[in-house]
């Protein structure tokens, strides 16, 4: 079973974003990303740092709006103005969000054209008809990965397990938009392990740790590992067993290393695709 290096995909991707930030900054346009964050969690912190130093390496500009007692109404506010800000080109809103406010309403206050991790439902139908928009990062670096590895898609078996709409669902959609033939599973599909040892892909996003074992994976079989799953020594590991996995797959994403580091690089990409159609557009 061969690793995939995630962090060497988003290395890649990092320059060509890099180069194209250099390219609008020489016009006069310095990308700029603001990310919401309605919420006191140090994890949510965590990776909003994170962000915050990916994007100023590669010459994007990340400003962070903290919204102290945030309530639905409050968080809605901000988005709209942000979104007829022509200072702004790219909107991201941290969860979790407050009790009681309801992720969709929150996601279609964020103008598409600069919904750069996919939330609105706009962007959701778009992906669904096969329209340009931008799709959730994450499920977006599962493709990256498939298409960097030469995995061919066309005609190819899919199983991804997982309904999400950050992941799960908008992966089955690029999927399908690739013309590869997709069957979309969860953790209360009959016959799972069945059903997932058909596949040539196995797409592993359902949020439970080691969940996917050997009797999920057929021999061959390529295996997208989206889960990370926090271990109580700090660590994470993802949905499927890599060990028991190792003799089957030919090829894996390791968790951590894998998509995690390719999904903030293709993140950080559209923010610059954002800035140059807004630049073009107005």
């Amino acid at each position: 079973m061969r690793l995939v290096d995630g962090k060497a995909i988003a290395a890649a991707i990092n320059r060509e974003t890099s180069a194209a930030a250099a390219a609008l900054r020489e016009r006069g346009t310095t990308p700029t990303l603001v990310v919401v964050v309605p919420t006191a969690d140090e994890s949510t912190a965590w990776y909003v740092r994170s962000i915050e130093r990916a994007a100023t390496k590669l010459g994007i500009q990340c400003r962070v709006e903290q919204i102290t007692d945030a309530t639905g109404p409050l968080i809605v506010e901000t988005l709209a103005r942000l979104s007829v800000d022509p200072a702004v080109h790219a909107i991201m809103c941290q969860t979790p969000l407050p009790a009681g406010v309801a992720p969709h309403e929150i996601a279609a206050a964020i103008e598409p054209r600069k919904d750069v991790d996919g939330g609105n439902p706009l962007s959701l139908g778009r992906l669904a008809i096969g329209l340009p928009t931008f799709a959730p990062a994450t499920a977006a670096a599962v493709l990256e990965i498939l298409r960097r590895e030469q995995v061919p898609l066309v005609g190819a078996n899919v199983v991804v397990v997982g309904r999400s709409i950050v992941v799960g669902k908008p992966a089955a959609l690029l999927l399908v938009n690739e013309h590869a033939t997709v069957t979309l599973c969860h953790s209360r599909t009959r016959d799972l392990a069945e059903i997932c040892a058909r596949a040539d892909i196995l797409v592993a996003a359902v949020g439970r740790p080691r969940m996917l074992g050997a009797e999920h994976v057929k021999p061959g079989a390529v295996i997208i590992d989206v889960g990370t799953n926090p271990t109580p020594d700090g660590g994470l590991v993802g949905d499927v067993d890599q060990a028991a996995v190792a003799e089957r797959a030919s090829l894996f994403t390791p968790v951590p290393g894998g998509v995690g580091p390719v999904t903030t690089a293709l993140l950080l990409r559209s923010v610059v695709e954002a800035a140059t159609a807004l630049g073009t557009t107005g």
